[in-house]
């Protein structure tokens, strides 16, 4: 396979700092980070605010890449409520700007949206299903969405719920798990609110694939099943030997949470699995993956990135 300049935005964030070092084992990448410095002789950095006028024009020019992995966003649920503007600004006018200069150069353009677009009430949700999205992180990405779409026909828009070790080690519901469980603290788990999580190390080779097929168009690219969030606590508590009981069944309604959450996201996946040819992984599989990257030290060697 012939090696590629693969440019990926956020990549200081859980889903960029885990796909810049995957890919990089076979391509030539490019990370682009905002305020948290990395640093890395596995692959590039730039620093850039991609908000900033010109910025991802320069970023595109400079760098010439052969594919493109926007992952670059405001994935804070709750901090987008508080910031709607900005939201709309990373989620939506952004993906615009880059699938547009993306389209002019040639390159192939991943797209990395949320299962949050859905409203949560049915689950099963495929491709073809009307979005109705309940937070403006939802909204504004279903913007983002469209965004790319008229300014790229040919880039594919991913549709994602991942977890993983991240750079800060609190990024993902599994490390939220982990932390409190092997500290004892006692945690909810959400026993309606229902998703299909993949392992960001695994989704890595997923969108390769994708990229190496030249597929277009809109993709859920989640877990081959899915489970409620209190059960992904369970697995994970016995994956790693700690003490399950620490976590309280719990409804969301008792959360007290800023933004409304999407009871049911559990997604279709026939179309992305039917498109690669390969099956996708189960949540155990990525949960099995994600405790053997615990052995070998991993979030250990992801923290020392910390610029």
């Amino acid at each position: 396979m012939q090696p590629h300049r693969v440019l990926i935005t956020g990549a200081s964030g859980l889903l960029g700092i885990n796909l810049a070092l995957e890919i990089a084992k076979k391509h030539q990448v490019i990370g682009v980070v905002g305020t948290q410095s990395i640093h890395t002789d596995v692959f590039q950095v730039i620093k850039a605010d991609l908000l900033a006028s010109g910025a991802v024009e320069r970023i595109i020019e400079e760098t010439q890449p052969n594919w493109v992995i926007h992952c670059a966003a405001l994935a804070n649920v709750d901090a987008c409520e508080a910031e709607p503007k900005r939201a709309y600004q990373l989620n939506s006018e952004v993906p615009y700007k880059l699938a547009k200069y993306v389209a002019r150069g040639g390159a192939r353009l991943i797209h990395v949206s949320t299962d949050a677009v859905f409203d949560g009430r049915r689950g099963q949700y495929r491709e073809e299903d009307t979005p109705n999205p309940l937070s403006i992180y939802a909204k504004s990405k279903l913007e983002g969405e469209l965004s790319v779409n008229e300014a790229n026909p040919d880039a594919i828009i991913a549709r994602v719920n991942l977890f993983g070790w991240s750079i800060n080690g609190r990024r993902s519901l599994a490390e939220f798990f982990y932390n409190n469980l092997s500290s004892g603290n006692k945690v909810m788990g959400f026993t309606d609110v229902f998703f299909c999580p993949i392992l960001v190390n695994d989704l890595a080779g997923i969108f390769v694939r994708i990229l190496d097929l030249e597929l277009h168009g809109l993709y859920h690219v989640v877990s081959g099943d899915c489970m409620s969030k209190y059960e992904f606590g369970l697995q994970l508590a016995k994956k790693f030997g700690l003490n399950h009981n620490l976590i309280k069944p719990t409804s969301v309604n008792e959360a007290g949470l800023a933004a409304t959450r999407s009871p049911k996201l559990t997604l279709c996946t026939e179309k992305i699995k039917k498109a690669i040819g390969v099956p996708l992984p189960s949540i155990s599989q990525g949960l099995d993956h994600f405790y053997y990257l615990f052995q070998e030290n991993y979030p250990q060697k992801l923290r020392k990135l910390k610029g």
